[in-house]
């Protein structure tokens, strides 16, 4: 039988990986639907013009969506997990903007 620390950590990790492939989701979609270009010139031009911060946070909309969805279930440490891998993007997009 499972600990309640075990229990706890494991939801959170799953949050967490459920939260980063959701914002890589919503990243490519906005690529694949807003672009003009196909998704590797897309890349290659975000990154030239520094843009790439802006489209990570376009694509992390998607976790406000699966964030509800988890505290509509009842579960709270998978909603953690997602705001977890929130903040990361967001710690990203702050260091892809001073460097």
């Amino acid at each position: 039988m499972k600990t309640t620390k075990q229990f706890i950590a494991k939801n959170i990790g799953i949050g967490f990986i459920l939260g980063v492939l959701t914002n890589l989701l919503g990243s490519v979609l906005y690529i694949l639907l807003f672009s003009k270009f196909n998704f590797k010139t897309t890349i290659k031009v975000a990154l030239e013009q520094d843009v790439m911060g802006n489209i990570i946070g376009l694509g992390a909309l998607l976790n406000l969506l699966l964030f509800f969805f988890f505290l509509k279930k009842n579960r709270y440490y998978r909603a953690r997990g997602v705001i977890m891998a929130t903040l990361l993007a967001a710690f990203f997009i702050l260091a892809a903007k001073f460097y």
